[in-house]
This record gives C-alpha cells, sequence and structure tokens, in this order.
C-alpha cells in the first residue's frame, strides 16, 4: 500500500531565531560573541572611549536612608536577646519590641558605611564634571559601575548628578539585581557571563576606584591588580584604594611583601584615599599624564621625523570606538 504524502512542514527558523539552539550548551560561543559586540556597537554609538570603574558593596546605602533606620532602632534600644540578623530589624519589629542589640549594633555599622555611598557620590561627581571639560569628540574618563545598589548606584548617582553620561554592567543573578535608577539609559548592560562583564570593566578602565566591599569588590580589585601586576595591560591604570582604615583591616598588604608573597614594587600598582577630594586629585593627575600621552602620540605620528608616515592611518574603531587596549 503506498504511503501517504507528507502534511506540508513550517519553515525552519533561522539559526540566529532559534532559541532552542541558542539558548543551547552549543550556541553556548555565541552567546559570549553577543556580550562581546553588542556592548561594543553600543560604546561605538555612545562615543565612550575609556572609564574610571567604581568599586564597592551593593550594601550600603545613603545617608539619610541609614540614619533614618539607626533612629527608630535607638528610640527601641535594646529588649531581649535573639538570633544574629543580618540586616537592622524592620519598622514592624522595631514597634513590636523585637530588636536586639544586635540589630542596633548593625544599624549604627550601616550609618558608617553609609558614608561611603555619600563619598562614592561626590567623586563620581567630581571625575564628570572634570571630564566634561575636556576637549574631543569621545567622551572621556565616563564613571562606570556595576550597575546594581549601593556604592554602584552612588557613583552613577553622582555622575548624573553633574549632567554626566555613565555606564552600569550589571549581572543577571538568581536573586534580582535591578538597575539603579541613575545610569544612562544606553549604556545599561546586562551580562550573563560573569568573565565577560570583567572584560568590559577592564579593558574600558584608565583607572578603578576599590570602595569597601564584600567577596565580590575583593575579586575585582584583585583581578585588575594581577593583570597589572604582571603587565598583561598594554596600558597604566590608576588604582585607588578607598577607605585605608577600612582595607587596612580587612588584609594587610605589607604583610604580603614582607612574606615574599608579592614584590615590594608591587606595592606601588595602588594607592590609598580617605576624601573625595584626595582621590580626585590621585585620579586627575593621572588621568592628566594619560592625556598628555596620547596627545603627544598623536603629534608624533602626524609629524613624522623624516616626513613620512611610519604608520598607517587610523580606522573608523580607533577614530570612533571604544579604547580596548592590546593585551601582551
Amino acid at each position: 500500500m503506498p504511503r501517504k504524502d507528507p502534511e506540508p512542514l513550517d519553515k525552519a527558523p533561522l539559526a540566529y531565531e532559534n532559541p532552542d539552539f541558542l539558548n543551547s550548551p552549543d550556541g553556548r560561543v555565541f552567546r559570549i560573541l553577543a556580550e562581546y559586540q553588542e556592548p561594543m556597537t553600543r560604546f561605538r554609538k555612545e562615543r565612550i572611549q575609556d572609564t574610571v570603574v567604581f568599586f564597592g558593596s551593593a550594601r550600603f546605602h545613603a545617608l539619610d536612608v541609614a540614619n533614618h533606620e539607626l533612629e527608630l532602632l535607638e528610640n527601641t534600644g535594646s529588649v531581649r536577646p535573639a538570633p544574629r540578623q543580618e540586616q537592622p530589624a524592620s519598622k514592624e519589629e522595631v514597634a513590636s519590641g523585637e530588636a536586639t542589640e544586635e540589630q542596633l549594633r548593625l544599624a549604627a555599622a550601616a550609618v558608617e558605611m553609609a558614608q561611603y555611598y555619600e563619598d562614592a557620590r561626590k567623586l563620581a561627581g567630581l571625575i564628570s564634571k572634570w571630564s566634561m571639560t575636556l576637549p574631543g569628540r569621545r567622551h572621556r574618563y565616563v564613571v562606570t559601575s556595576g550597575g546594581g545598589p549601593g556604592i554602584m548606584e552612588a557613583a552613577n548617582r553622582g555622575a548624573y548628578e553633574a549632567g554626566a553620561k555613565s555606564v552600569g554592567l550589571n549581572i543577571k543573578l538568581p536573586f534580582e539585581q535591578m538597575p539603579n535608577p541613575y545610569i544612562t539609559p544606553d549604556l545599561n548592560f546586562e551580562f550573563h557571563y560573569f568573565f565577560m562583564r570583567k572584560f568590559w570593566f577592564a579593558y574600558l578602565a584608565k583607572a578603578l576606584v576599590v570602595f569597601p566591599g564584600g567577596f565580590g569588590t575583593l575579586d575585582e580589585m584583585f583581578e585588575v591588580l594581577t593583570l597589572a601586576q604582571t603587565r598583561k595591560l598594554a596600558k597604566k591604570i590608576t588604582v585607588v584604594v578607598y577607605g585605608s582604615d577600612y582595607w587596612k583591616n580587612v588584609i594587610n598588604m605589607d604583610v604580603l611583601a614582607e612574606k615574599g608573597a608579592i614584590a615590594k614594587k608591587d606595592l606601588e600598582l595602588f594607592q590609598f584615599a580617605d576624601t573625595p577630594e584626595e582621590a580626585f586629585e590621585i585620579l586627575k593627575t593621572n588621568l592628566t599624564e594619560d592625556l598628555q600621552a596620547q596627545q603627544q602620540a598623536a603629534w608624533e605620528r602626524e609629524h613624522p621625523a623624516e616626513g613620512v608616515p611610519t604608520e598607517p592611518a587610523p580606522d573608523a574603531q580607533t577614530v570612533l570606538g571604544p579604547d580596548i587596549a592590546k593585551t601582551r
């Protein structure tokens, strides 16, 4: 008996429109490439040449928020022992008399750490106002953060209040981390891969400011310091570690040098700062030197000693695109 003719087939999806393929392990290479090329396209469109990256805890609040929480706890005081809590008490816990000494301590610490939020906000404003005075077609030393709350929000907020663009490089996590509202909308990114997010942190940065934070901040700081230490970046990067009291209690860098784990010279890869003004002067001095070096290199390309250019004319990437540093 002859076989019945099959029903007409629907068109197969184009490979780049096939979500089953794109979201499969076999499609991972394309997802990785997308997290490289799509940000590159947007940075070029927005004429972002290079950045100043802020790292720090997502848990610090603005000073007015932290003060409000502390006031509630002080009015109630400590009542009876309770299990250690990670966060200060809520209004409901205060009203019901369940606030503990530990919650009061955490609230006091929140006010102390909130000063770093305000300092990051001020420093980002100082950098942004200065960078907007620099000549050129592209945006220089654009404030960049991890896109979330806390110190990240403070950095974007300071740039926003100065009237400047700022970048947010968020990461998709199992729990929701929404982008803070102060990021320039066209420079609001979300990454799936941590290593691609770190790529964009490192390769656009001419400076890094490390505010107090936890595991994530330590990871990001030491990754950049390792790249600088091993001379993997073919550029100078200024690293300012903000809050010497905090960081010298968290880790003793001098011991690393004394024990031979790092060279004494490696301690020169970063500088401590304790006020927004002090950090700004360090950044301004080093970034001005960076500008002068670039201007000198451009002049030498345009005025070769023998009258004949030694290098080809710059391509569109060099003229319009972000400053993607070569690696060694």
